[in-house]
């Protein structure tokens, strides 16, 4: 009964998400506001709605190592699983613009969110903190945006994608309003059943709260960018994938983490610092050789990266003892 909580709160999170996400944006694109705004905001907090209700449920359900570990599991799962099974199909080019600048911004993000996790529980001033980074962030984009006049380029294809959908598909105020109502009544339903059922599956196996959160949830909330950058990678756009996952690795740890820590304390388990947070480290560094040197992701990488994530799963899922020599020998081999 666990099992099918646990897959059917994946499934109705993916379903009403992405209701939520066109809903919101066919709404707005009746009301006239411009593509850029709908794509910095609601598109982009909207991919990301099914990782931050989990967490926040999470969180106020008393299980915050399922919280953080959604987080830090799904940055690691988007670099090495979403970007390493499409390079198996065909090589992803690096040389796209913007691309090392917001390699940097995610590794930035990711050692400010280290250096908060060592500080204690992640609480209020954490979380603003975090957010007022992501503000930052958009605003500096919507400038580039402004300046270069290209907000695909900025924005990607998915997020254009969604606003055409909403322009184009001239929905019923009815019809936004369904989407709008699926959205918002199912996400926390979608998100309850989730961690109960994950928590059952936890207490059943005697495994700590964050390691269901590091895989089982990691992997369900990171199947739609999975999805895309396949679906992608098929039609010959691979290189789409690569702005999908900084994107997406950047809401969540300044959008997910930051709502969530200002909602709810989140204690940090002291194996995530020791090991987790550092591979979701890792696992950013190694795109950096690729995207400063405009190299192709290509077979071979890509099956690098994919063995690499099977490995850290069984490593997650055997008793983690001597973790942070543990912790430093897998960076130093991901990073080798």
């Amino acid at each position: 009964m666990s099992y099918l909580l646990l897959a059917v709160g994946i499934v109705l999170l993916l379903v009403c998400g992405d209701a939520l996400v066109r809903g919101a944006v066919a709404l707005s694109v009746k009301l006239g506001i411009p593509t850029l705004v709908i794509g910095l905001t609601i598109v982009a907090f909207g991919t990301s709605a099914p990782e931050l209700v989990v967490s926040l449920r999470a969180a106020l359900a008393g299980a915050p190592g399922m919280a953080i570990g959604n987080v830090v599991g799904s940055n690691i799962a988007n670099v090495l699983l979403v970007l390493g099974l499409p390079a198996i199909i065909i090589a992803t080019d690096t040389k796209q613009d913007f691309i090392v600048r917001n390699t940097v911004y995610v590794i930035i993000a990711s050692l400010i969110f280290i250096a908060l996790c060592f500080m204690g529980p992640l609480v209020f001033w954490h979380g603003a903190l975090l957010f007022v980074l992501l503000v930052g962030f958009l605003l500096e984009q919507a400038r580039r945006a402004e300046q270069h006049k290209d907000a695909a380029t900025v924005l990607g294809e998915e997020a254009m994608e969604m606003i055409d959908d909403g322009a184009d598909d001239n929905k019923s105020n009815l019809k936004i309003l369904a989407f709008l109502l699926a959205g918002i009544v199912g996400l926390p339903f979608a998100a309850h059943i989730t961690v109960e059922g994950a928590s059952d599956i936890a207490r059943q196996f005697n495994v700590p709260d964050e390691t269901i959160g590091l895989t089982l949830l990691a992997l369900g909330t990171s199947l739609p960018e999975l999805a895309t950058t396949l679906t992608a990678a098929i039609r010959g756009h691979a290189a789409l994938a690569l702005g999908n996952v900084l994107g997406s690795n950047l809401f969540n740890l300044l959008a997910v983490m930051g709502v969530t820590a200002m909602v709810a304390p989140v204690p940090v388990p002291e194996i995530i610092t020791s090991i987790d947070l550092w591979v979701m480290l890792a696992a950013t560094v190694i795109l950096l050789p690729y995207v400063l040197g405009g190299r192709e992701i290509c077979r071979v990488t890509g099956s690098v990266f994919l063995t690499a994530y099977i490995a850290y799963i069984y490593f997650v899922f055997t008793p983690r003892t001597g973790a942070a020599g543990g912790a430093v020998e897998a960076s130093t081999m991901m990073i080798k």
